[in-house]
């Protein structure tokens, strides 16, 4: 493992974190979120740092001094960093990459070049009917410095609060996306029988169209019978409270983000689980959700919060996102 770099120094940051690139004010815990692109180099580089350091610490990263690819830096590819950032502590609490997938770049074999590529392999009713309007996550963190209690709101509604980013997103972008896809991480030091039950209780209630996406490297169920049977009938809740337990009797709890994501959607699909060897030989599970289907609680938290700036206000915000993403292209 190679040396982290020093912190970019905050008021780099702050030049390219500002009113042009605002996106929204959190529902919650008083933070801001931010999308740029390659552009902004000092927050790439500082998003860069804190994804390593926070992968590191969960036995993943790249073993380079920061986490930066030609996703993150190369315009060509379309990709974009959300970021949620602390305007007290003036810091970067967390962030997603993402790409609009109808700007994806394709290779002389007809597949989409996404950050995922090199894990899924995509049908052709994929790439058809479902790439061409979603959104493709990636690059999850928040730093580690908030996945600590002493942060206090600042920890607790993390994820929340990015997940307002992304639903702010899902609004803005209406007429060009319906669904977001990305991976769930599940580290190689989690237990093998627990992460098994998750697997298994992802494939019973997300599992029917798994077949959209094929897994490259795809990791199989060693004792599936034995945990199928812990999830006796067909009531999500009731399952979900067994998995809870379950997992919990191995001294640990369902990863956050895979824990976020199988609540916010009854009709969430789940593609499988293979392993990424690009990142550690971390345990990654391909997943699509469309923003029509979130749970109505979910729709109110984030995207209605977002929709009350008014459309007038939301267009004038996606012109001035597209003008300086062409600029930037260009």
């Amino acid at each position: 493992m190679k040396p982290i770099i020093p912190p970019v120094d905050k008021e780099l940051l702050k030049a390219e974190l500002n009113e042009e690139t605002l996106l929204r004010d959190t529902n919650r815990a008083g933070n801001k979120l931010y999308v740029v692109g390659p552009e902004a180099v000092n927050v790439i580089r500082e998003i860069g740092r804190l994804r390593e350091i926070a992968f590191r610490n969960d036995g993943g990263g790249t073993g380079e001094p920061l986490d930066i690819d030609k996703f993150d830096t190369d315009p060509a590819y379309g990709y974009r960093q959300l970021v949620l950032w602390d305007p007290d502590a003036e810091q970067i609490i967390g962030g997603y990459r993402f790409c609009i997938c109808d700007e994806a770049v394709y290779d002389r074999y007809g597949q989409p070049i996404l950050t995922s590529s090199h894990m899924f392999e995509f049908s052709k009713k994929f790439l058809e009917d479902y790439l061409p309007y979603t959104l493709e996550l990636g690059r999850s963190f928040v730093s580690l410095e908030y996945q600590s209690s002493k942060a206090g709101a600042k920890t607790l509604y993390a994820l929340d609060n990015l997940f307002d980013g992304i639903a702010a997103l899902g609004v803005l972008y209406k007429k060009r996306i319906n669904h977001f896809f990305g991976k769930m991480t599940i580290y190689k030091e989690y237990p093998t029988e627990a992460r098994e039950m998750i697997m298994v209780f992802l494939r019973k209630y997300f599992g029917k169209k798994s077949r959209l996406i094929h897994i490259r490297k795809e990791v199989k169920v060693q004792k599936k019978k034995k945990y199928q049977k812990l999830f006796k009938g067909d009531d999500f809740k009731e399952d979900y409270k067994i998995l809870k337990a379950e997992v919990m009797k191995h001294g640990v709890s369902i990863p956050p983000l895979v824990n976020t994501y199988m609540n916010v959607s009854p009709t969430m699909i789940y593609f499988g689980t293979g392993i990424n060897d690009e990142f550690g030989d971390i345990y990654d599970s391909g997943i699509l959700i469309s923003f029509a289907e979130l749970y109505p609680e979910k729709i109110n938290r984030h995207s209605d919060t977002f929709a009350k700036i008014g459309w007038n206000n939301i267009r004038k915000l996606l012109n001035r996102f597209q003008k300086r993403h062409l600029k930037n292209k260009s």
